[in-house]
């Protein structure tokens, strides 16, 4: 795969490319917001669609035991996860899981905690499906974000928490957090009756840290609670966003169906054909193509660090540990939120996630999607450079 290869995505339905004049942004304008790469799937993925493309019938789909033997295959053999297939339900995304499980396993009005700055669905589920909001901020030390963990648990007493939605890795901070990190916020959750649904959508972007030892953890495979949803998905990891396809994964069977439950009241049954026959692919013949891609962003940032460091020291990157999304700290332009985002998308013209949209502690930041080529990558960084540096 030729990652530095430019390819045109205009006039494709592309939200990330074509929807900027909808957005009220200028059609002229770069954008590295929204978390979808720019890289075609990998080769096994693309002739698996075509072959059932060429079929020519795309009637009601089920996953057989080859696509759960795929699903074992890379979430056993990668990272450590053991499960049985009958835990497994397929949803038509993360976002979506998580209101089937607001809606499915707490009651209106319940409390519902989030660790903000996180990616903005989160809140707006909460909100939108008139749960009460609460929020764990996350603290920046010495460039790295870390939890408050008597904020956590005083958050959860104080509020009766019903549910707490964990982002692992998480977006848009970079954190991969550590076992005993996840493991005391299990402790607490299950201390105060609280479900956790653990969206892991990112856990195949890892970059190597010999001081810390970046590792993934799925939560329940270190911490195997009763009161854990794992959800995961092929979108991020092979981008196949658009084909909306994400994995479930209940052990306890009294939870498990009472989310299936409530997925049947939002009226989905079945996934699509053909995001069935990519996810599998992508399981049984991605591997390689994963860890070249993880080499070329892991490049990327450190491009993208060196860059600021040498040409706009005013802005800095928050070292990140997972995800291909970059986290920069504009706080010392002493720009309010609305200032820098002019400044970014009519000055520069360029598309980026604005901080304070991902809550509370966002502002003053701005999220680069680093998942293009790197002459991509570059061009948005000399914009960048001339309006902020």
């Amino acid at each position: 795969m030729d990652f530095n290869k430019v390819i045109d995505r205009r006039q494709t339905d592309s939200l990330k490319f074509d929807g900027a004049a909808a957005r009220g942004k200028p059609e002229d304008i770069l954008p590295l917001w929204v978390a979808d790469m720019d890289f075609p799937a990998p080769e096994a993925v693309l002739q698996a669609v075509h072959e059932r493309v060429a079929h020519g019938i795309f009637g009601y789909s089920e996953p057989d035991g080859a696509y759960f033997c795929a699903l074992e295959k890379w979430f056993t053999g990668r990272l450590g996860y053991e499960f049985s297939s009958d835990w497994v339900t397929l949803t038509p995304g993360v976002v979506y899981a998580i209101s089937v499980a607001i809606r499915g396993l707490t009651a209106r009005g319940d409390a519902i905690l989030i660790q903000e700055p996180v990616y903005y669905p989160f809140r707006q589920m909460v909100v939108h499906n008139g749960r009460q909001l609460v929020v764990n901020e996350l603290q920046l030390r010495d460039k790295i974000y870390e939890i408050d963990f008597a904020d956590f648990e005083e958050k959860i007493t104080a509020n009766n928490v019903k549910l707490f939605i964990l982002c692992s890795p998480h977006n848009p901070v970079g954190r991969c957090w550590t076992a005993d990190e996840l493991r005391e916020m299990v402790r607490i959750c299950e201390k105060h009756n609280v479900l956790i649904f653990s969206d892991e959508i990112h856990c195949d972007f890892i970059f190597p840290d010999a001081a810390i030892g970046n590792k993934h953890r799925v939560l329940p495979a270190i911490c195997p609670s009763e009161k854990i949803i794992l959800c995961t998905a092929p979108s991020k990891t092979f981008n196949l966003a658009g084909l909306q396809l994400s994995n479930v994964f209940i052990a306890e069977s009294k939870l498990r169906k009472q989310f299936t439950r409530e997925v049947m009241r939002s009226g989905f049954s079945q996934a699509g054909s053909l995001a069935i026959v990519a996810c599998r692919a992508a399981y049984e013949h991605g591997a390689g193509w994963l860890d070249e891609l993880n080499k070329y962003l892991y490049a990327n940032m450190l491009y993208l660090d060196e860059f600021l460091k040498t040409n706009i020291p005013t802005v800095r990157l928050i070292p990140p540990q997972a995800t291909y999304l970059a986290w920069l700290d504009c706080r010392a332009l002493n720009l309010t939120p609305d200032e820098l985002d002019s400044k970014i998308t009519n000055d520069a013209k360029l598309w980026l996630s604005r901080g304070d949209t991902f809550g509370t502690g966002g502002a003053g930041f701005t999220r680069i999607n680093v998942g293009c080529p790197r002459e991509t990558l570059t061009t948005c960084l000399e914009r960048l450079s001339r309006v902020l540096g």
